[in-house]
Protein backbone atom coordinates (compact mmCIF):
# COMPACT_ATOMS: atom_id res chain seq x y z
CA UNK A 1 0.00 0.00 0.00
CA UNK A 2 0.95 3.66 -0.29
CA UNK A 3 1.67 6.12 2.49
CA UNK A 4 -0.88 8.60 1.13
CA UNK A 5 -3.67 6.06 1.67
CA UNK A 6 -3.28 6.63 5.41
CA UNK A 7 -3.62 10.39 5.31
CA UNK A 8 -6.79 12.11 6.51
CA UNK A 9 -7.87 15.48 7.84
CA UNK A 10 -7.77 15.43 11.63
CA UNK A 11 -8.96 18.57 13.45
CA UNK A 12 -6.30 19.62 15.96
CA UNK A 13 -8.88 19.98 18.71
CA UNK A 14 -9.50 16.21 18.57
CA UNK A 15 -5.89 15.40 19.59
CA UNK A 16 -6.13 14.82 23.35
CA UNK A 17 -3.70 16.95 25.34
CA UNK A 18 -4.64 15.64 28.79
CA UNK A 19 -5.73 12.27 30.20
CA UNK A 20 -9.27 11.67 31.38
CA UNK A 21 -9.90 11.94 35.11
CA UNK A 22 -10.97 8.26 35.14
CA UNK A 23 -8.98 5.91 32.91
CA UNK A 24 -11.85 3.60 32.00
CA UNK A 25 -14.31 6.42 31.25
CA UNK A 26 -12.74 7.01 27.83
CA UNK A 27 -14.96 6.33 24.84
CA UNK A 28 -14.75 2.97 23.07
CA UNK A 29 -15.82 2.34 19.51
CA UNK A 30 -16.40 -1.35 18.75
CA UNK A 31 -16.11 -2.62 15.17
CA UNK A 32 -16.87 -6.08 13.90
CA UNK A 33 -14.16 -6.80 11.35
CA UNK A 34 -16.31 -9.27 9.40
CA UNK A 35 -19.40 -7.11 9.00
CA UNK A 36 -17.95 -3.64 9.57
CA UNK A 37 -20.74 -2.86 12.05
CA UNK A 38 -19.88 -0.11 14.53
CA UNK A 39 -21.27 0.55 18.01
CA UNK A 40 -20.35 3.11 20.67
CA UNK A 41 -19.53 2.47 24.33
CA UNK A 42 -17.39 3.49 27.30
CA UNK A 43 -14.05 1.76 27.70
CA UNK A 44 -15.08 -0.01 30.91
CA UNK A 45 -17.72 -1.84 28.87
CA UNK A 46 -14.98 -3.74 27.02
CA UNK A 47 -15.57 -6.51 29.56
CA UNK A 48 -18.98 -7.17 27.97
CA UNK A 49 -17.32 -8.41 24.77
CA UNK A 50 -15.26 -11.15 26.41
CA UNK A 51 -16.12 -14.30 28.36
CA UNK A 52 -14.56 -16.69 30.81
CA UNK A 53 -11.46 -18.32 29.35
CA UNK A 54 -10.77 -15.52 26.88
CA UNK A 55 -7.31 -13.93 27.16
CA UNK A 56 -6.24 -10.30 27.21
CA UNK A 57 -2.52 -9.82 26.55
CA UNK A 58 -0.88 -6.66 27.92
CA UNK A 59 2.51 -5.01 27.50
CA UNK A 60 3.96 -4.65 31.02
CA UNK A 61 6.75 -2.26 30.04
CA UNK A 62 7.32 0.69 32.33
CA UNK A 63 8.10 4.14 30.94
CA UNK A 64 11.05 5.91 32.51
CA UNK A 65 11.44 9.74 32.77
CA UNK A 66 13.44 10.06 29.59
CA UNK A 67 13.26 13.78 28.82
CA UNK A 68 15.66 16.20 30.53
CA UNK A 69 17.41 19.49 29.93
CA UNK A 70 21.10 20.27 30.29
CA UNK A 71 23.39 23.22 29.74
CA UNK A 72 26.32 23.12 27.35
CA UNK A 73 29.74 23.97 28.75
CA UNK A 74 31.05 27.51 28.15
CA UNK A 75 28.05 28.77 26.12
CA UNK A 76 25.45 27.59 28.70
CA UNK A 77 23.06 26.84 25.78
CA UNK A 78 19.97 24.91 26.87
CA UNK A 79 19.96 21.44 25.32
CA UNK A 80 17.06 18.98 25.34
CA UNK A 81 18.23 15.40 25.87
CA UNK A 82 15.93 12.46 25.24
CA UNK A 83 17.24 9.23 26.75
CA UNK A 84 16.59 6.28 24.45
CA UNK A 85 18.38 3.34 26.07
CA UNK A 86 21.27 2.52 28.34
CA UNK A 87 24.07 1.00 26.26
CA UNK A 88 26.50 0.08 29.02
CA UNK A 89 25.71 0.22 32.73
CA UNK A 90 29.31 -0.06 33.93
CA UNK A 91 30.51 2.87 31.84
CA UNK A 92 27.20 4.76 32.11
CA UNK A 93 26.82 5.05 28.33
CA UNK A 94 23.45 6.15 26.93
CA UNK A 95 22.00 6.40 23.44
CA UNK A 96 20.19 9.77 23.28
CA UNK A 97 18.61 12.34 20.99
CA UNK A 98 19.60 15.98 21.41
CA UNK A 99 17.97 19.25 20.31
CA UNK A 100 19.28 21.47 18.86
CA UNK A 101 21.64 18.85 17.46
CA UNK A 102 23.74 21.37 15.51
CA UNK A 103 25.11 22.79 18.77
CA UNK A 104 26.48 19.51 20.09
CA UNK A 105 29.80 17.98 18.99
CA UNK A 106 31.94 15.09 20.17
CA UNK A 107 33.86 16.14 23.25
CA UNK A 108 31.26 18.66 24.47
CA UNK A 109 30.15 18.41 28.09
CA UNK A 110 26.58 18.87 29.31
CA UNK A 111 25.64 19.81 32.87
CA UNK A 112 22.35 18.74 34.44
CA UNK A 113 20.48 19.91 37.53
CA UNK A 114 20.29 23.30 39.20
CA UNK A 115 23.62 22.65 40.88
CA UNK A 116 25.04 21.07 37.68
CA UNK A 117 26.03 18.05 39.77
CA UNK A 118 25.50 15.54 36.95
CA UNK A 119 27.84 15.83 33.97
CA UNK A 120 27.87 13.98 30.64
CA UNK A 121 30.39 13.96 27.82
CA UNK A 122 29.48 13.46 24.15
CA UNK A 123 31.58 10.58 22.83
CA UNK A 124 29.90 9.67 19.53
CA UNK A 125 27.54 10.93 16.84
CA UNK A 126 25.10 8.20 15.81
CA UNK A 127 22.58 10.07 13.60
CA UNK A 128 21.80 13.66 12.68
CA UNK A 129 20.06 14.04 16.06
CA UNK A 130 21.50 11.07 17.92
CA UNK A 131 24.49 11.05 20.23
CA UNK A 132 26.16 8.71 22.71
CA UNK A 133 26.68 10.25 26.14
CA UNK A 134 29.00 9.04 28.88
CA UNK A 135 27.84 10.22 32.27
CA UNK A 136 30.71 11.12 34.57
CA UNK A 137 29.58 9.72 37.90
CA UNK A 138 31.75 7.85 40.38
CA UNK A 139 29.05 6.48 42.68
CA UNK A 140 27.10 3.19 42.52
CA UNK A 141 24.97 2.56 39.43
CA UNK A 142 21.67 2.51 41.35
CA UNK A 143 22.51 5.87 42.91
CA UNK A 144 23.37 7.26 39.48
CA UNK A 145 20.07 6.06 37.99
CA UNK A 146 18.08 7.60 40.83
CA UNK A 147 19.77 10.95 40.32
CA UNK A 148 19.37 10.78 36.54
CA UNK A 149 15.67 9.90 36.73
CA UNK A 150 15.05 12.58 39.37
CA UNK A 151 16.13 15.13 36.76
CA UNK A 152 13.98 13.60 34.01
CA UNK A 153 10.42 14.31 32.92
CA UNK A 154 7.68 12.16 31.42
CA UNK A 155 8.49 11.64 27.70
CA UNK A 156 5.20 12.77 26.17
CA UNK A 157 4.92 12.23 22.39
CA UNK A 158 5.16 15.26 20.11
CA UNK A 159 1.43 15.33 19.37
CA UNK A 160 0.96 16.42 22.99
CA UNK A 161 2.23 19.94 22.51
CA UNK A 162 2.47 21.05 26.16
CA UNK A 163 5.33 20.41 28.59
CA UNK A 164 5.01 17.40 30.93
CA UNK A 165 3.14 18.10 34.18
CA UNK A 166 2.75 16.33 37.51
CA UNK A 167 -0.43 14.60 36.30
CA UNK A 168 1.56 12.77 33.60
CA UNK A 169 3.83 10.96 36.05
CA UNK A 170 0.99 8.56 36.87
CA UNK A 171 -1.30 9.00 33.86
CA UNK A 172 1.41 8.13 31.29
CA UNK A 173 1.96 4.76 32.97
CA UNK A 174 -0.27 1.70 32.87
CA UNK A 175 -1.51 0.43 36.23
CA UNK A 176 0.26 -2.90 35.59
CA UNK A 177 3.63 -1.52 34.42
CA UNK A 178 6.56 -3.38 36.01
CA UNK A 179 9.44 -3.80 33.51
CA UNK A 180 11.33 -0.54 33.04
CA UNK A 181 12.61 0.25 29.58
CA UNK A 182 10.13 2.13 27.34
CA UNK A 183 10.01 5.76 26.27
CA UNK A 184 6.58 5.29 24.68
CA UNK A 185 3.57 4.30 26.78
CA UNK A 186 1.30 1.52 25.44
CA UNK A 187 -1.65 3.84 24.82
CA UNK A 188 -4.49 1.31 24.78
CA UNK A 189 -3.34 -0.02 28.15
CA UNK A 190 -3.67 3.42 29.74
CA UNK A 191 -7.47 2.95 29.79
CA UNK A 192 -7.38 -0.07 32.09
CA UNK A 193 -8.06 0.93 35.70
CA UNK A 194 -7.30 -1.24 38.71
CA UNK A 195 -11.05 -1.73 39.18
CA UNK A 196 -11.48 -2.89 35.58
CA UNK A 197 -8.56 -5.31 35.93
CA UNK A 198 -10.23 -6.78 39.01
CA UNK A 199 -13.56 -7.09 37.21
CA UNK A 200 -11.84 -8.98 34.38
CA UNK A 201 -10.32 -11.37 36.89
CA UNK A 202 -13.68 -11.98 38.61
CA UNK A 203 -15.32 -12.76 35.25
CA UNK A 204 -12.69 -15.42 34.57
CA UNK A 205 -10.96 -13.55 31.75
CA UNK A 206 -7.30 -14.58 31.65
CA UNK A 207 -4.65 -11.88 31.93
CA UNK A 208 -1.28 -12.34 30.24
CA UNK A 209 1.79 -10.14 29.89
CA UNK A 210 4.57 -9.75 27.38
CA UNK A 211 7.26 -7.07 27.49
CA UNK A 212 7.90 -4.73 24.57
CA UNK A 213 10.15 -1.77 25.27
CA UNK A 214 8.81 0.61 22.64
CA UNK A 215 11.03 3.39 21.39
CA UNK A 216 10.58 6.56 19.37
CA UNK A 217 10.61 4.55 16.15
CA UNK A 218 6.90 4.05 16.82
CA UNK A 219 6.37 7.73 15.99
CA UNK A 220 9.14 8.21 13.44
CA UNK A 221 7.99 9.96 10.29
CA UNK A 222 7.71 7.75 7.21
CA UNK A 223 9.55 9.29 4.26
CA UNK A 224 8.67 6.82 1.47
CA UNK A 225 5.41 6.54 -0.46
CA UNK A 226 5.89 2.83 -1.14
CA UNK A 227 5.39 1.24 2.29
CA UNK A 228 7.26 -1.91 1.29
CA UNK A 229 10.42 0.20 1.45
CA UNK A 230 9.84 1.49 5.01
CA UNK A 231 12.02 0.19 7.84
CA UNK A 232 11.32 0.61 11.54
CA UNK A 233 13.54 0.59 14.60
CA UNK A 234 13.95 -2.68 16.47
CA UNK A 235 12.09 -3.20 19.74
CA UNK A 236 13.06 -5.56 22.51
CA UNK A 237 10.39 -8.27 22.94
CA UNK A 238 10.09 -10.84 25.75
CA UNK A 239 7.47 -13.60 25.54
CA UNK A 240 7.81 -16.09 28.38
CA UNK A 241 6.65 -19.64 28.94
CA UNK A 242 3.71 -18.62 31.13
CA UNK A 243 2.18 -16.38 28.46
CA UNK A 244 2.73 -19.03 25.80
CA UNK A 245 0.83 -21.57 27.87
CA UNK A 246 -2.04 -19.16 28.57
CA UNK A 247 -2.47 -18.07 24.96
CA UNK A 248 -2.10 -21.54 23.43
CA UNK A 249 -4.62 -23.03 25.86
CA UNK A 250 -7.11 -20.37 24.78
CA UNK A 251 -6.40 -20.98 21.10
CA UNK A 252 -6.89 -24.74 21.54
CA UNK A 253 -10.28 -24.08 23.12
CA UNK A 254 -11.51 -21.55 20.54
CA UNK A 255 -11.33 -18.64 22.96
CA UNK A 256 -10.65 -15.02 22.13
CA UNK A 257 -7.10 -13.65 22.33
CA UNK A 258 -7.06 -9.85 22.61
CA UNK A 259 -3.94 -7.85 21.80
CA UNK A 260 -4.03 -4.77 24.02
CA UNK A 261 -2.34 -2.23 21.77
CA UNK A 262 -0.34 -2.34 18.57
CA UNK A 263 2.89 -3.03 20.49
CA UNK A 264 1.40 -6.35 21.66
CA UNK A 265 0.07 -7.02 18.16
CA UNK A 266 3.58 -6.67 16.72
CA UNK A 267 5.01 -8.68 19.60
CA UNK A 268 2.65 -11.55 18.83
CA UNK A 269 3.89 -11.53 15.24
CA UNK A 270 7.45 -11.98 16.57
CA UNK A 271 6.25 -15.03 18.53
CA UNK A 272 4.03 -16.62 15.87
CA UNK A 273 4.28 -20.40 15.67
CA UNK A 274 2.60 -23.17 13.70
CA UNK A 275 -1.16 -23.59 13.86
CA UNK A 276 -1.88 -20.13 15.21
CA UNK A 277 0.06 -20.77 18.40
CA UNK A 278 2.51 -18.56 20.26
CA UNK A 279 6.11 -19.51 21.08
CA UNK A 280 8.64 -18.18 23.56
CA UNK A 281 10.70 -15.29 22.23
CA UNK A 282 13.45 -13.12 23.65
CA UNK A 283 15.09 -10.77 21.20
CA UNK A 284 14.60 -7.81 18.92
CA UNK A 285 11.77 -7.32 16.47
CA UNK A 286 11.73 -4.86 13.55
CA UNK A 287 8.73 -6.26 11.70
CA UNK A 288 6.82 -3.49 9.92
CA UNK A 289 3.17 -4.41 9.41
CA UNK A 290 0.82 -2.83 6.89
CA UNK A 291 -2.11 -4.26 4.91
CA UNK A 292 -2.44 -6.95 3.79
CA UNK A 293 -1.29 -9.17 6.65
CA UNK A 294 -2.67 -12.46 7.97
CA UNK A 295 -2.48 -12.53 11.78
CA UNK A 296 -2.61 -16.04 13.23
CA UNK A 297 -2.45 -15.52 17.02
CA UNK A 298 -4.73 -12.61 18.03
CA UNK A 299 -8.47 -12.71 17.38
CA UNK A 300 -9.17 -9.16 18.60
CA UNK A 301 -7.33 -5.86 18.97
CA UNK A 302 -7.96 -2.78 21.10
CA UNK A 303 -5.93 0.31 20.32
CA UNK A 304 -6.25 4.08 20.39
CA UNK A 305 -7.24 6.29 17.50
CA UNK A 306 -3.93 7.22 15.93
CA UNK A 307 -2.71 10.19 13.94
CA UNK A 308 -2.55 10.31 10.11
CA UNK A 309 0.36 8.50 8.42
CA UNK A 310 1.30 6.61 11.59
CA UNK A 311 2.62 3.04 11.70
CA UNK A 312 0.06 2.24 14.43
CA UNK A 313 -2.80 3.14 12.08
CA UNK A 314 -1.28 0.88 9.44
CA UNK A 315 -1.18 -2.07 11.86
CA UNK A 316 -4.75 -1.34 12.87
CA UNK A 317 -5.80 -1.40 9.22
CA UNK A 318 -3.87 -4.62 8.62
CA UNK A 319 -5.84 -6.28 11.42
CA UNK A 320 -9.31 -4.83 10.87
CA UNK A 321 -9.21 -4.32 7.11
CA UNK A 322 -8.26 -1.05 5.44
CA UNK A 323 -11.75 -0.03 4.33
CA UNK A 324 -13.33 -0.92 7.66
CA UNK A 325 -10.76 0.96 9.71
CA UNK A 326 -10.76 4.10 7.59
CA UNK A 327 -14.56 4.15 7.73
CA UNK A 328 -14.34 3.82 11.51
CA UNK A 329 -11.90 6.75 11.60
CA UNK A 330 -14.26 8.90 9.56
CA UNK A 331 -17.04 8.11 12.04
CA UNK A 332 -14.72 8.82 14.97
CA UNK A 333 -14.03 12.30 13.59
CA UNK A 334 -17.72 12.93 12.96
CA UNK A 335 -18.54 11.78 16.52
CA UNK A 336 -15.65 13.83 17.97
CA UNK A 337 -13.66 10.99 19.46
CA UNK A 338 -10.29 11.99 20.91
CA UNK A 339 -7.11 10.86 19.14
CA UNK A 340 -3.57 10.12 20.29
CA UNK A 341 -1.98 8.59 23.38
CA UNK A 342 -4.48 10.18 25.76
CA UNK A 343 -7.36 9.68 23.31
CA UNK A 344 -10.20 7.20 22.94
CA UNK A 345 -10.08 3.59 21.74
CA UNK A 346 -11.22 1.25 18.98
CA UNK A 347 -11.95 -2.42 19.69
CA UNK A 348 -11.77 -4.59 16.58
CA UNK A 349 -13.37 -7.94 17.20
Amino acid sequence: MKLSQFNFDLPQELIAQYPRAERDEARLMVMNRKTGKITHHLFKEIIDFFNEGDVMVFNDTRVFPAKLYGNKERTNARIEVFLLRELNAENKLWDVLVEPARKIRIGNKLYFGEDESLVAEVIDNTTSRGRTLRFLYDGPHDEFKRQLYALGMTPLPEHITREPEEIDVEAFQTVYATKEGAVVAPGAGLHYSRLLMKRLELKGIEIGFMTIHSGLGTFREIDVEDLSKHRIDSEEVIIDEQLVGTVNHAKDNDKQVLAVGTSVLRGMVAGESMGGHLKEFIGWNNKFIAPPYDFTVPTALVTNFHLPLSTMLMMEAAFGGYDNVMRAYNEAIAEKYNFGTYGDSLLII
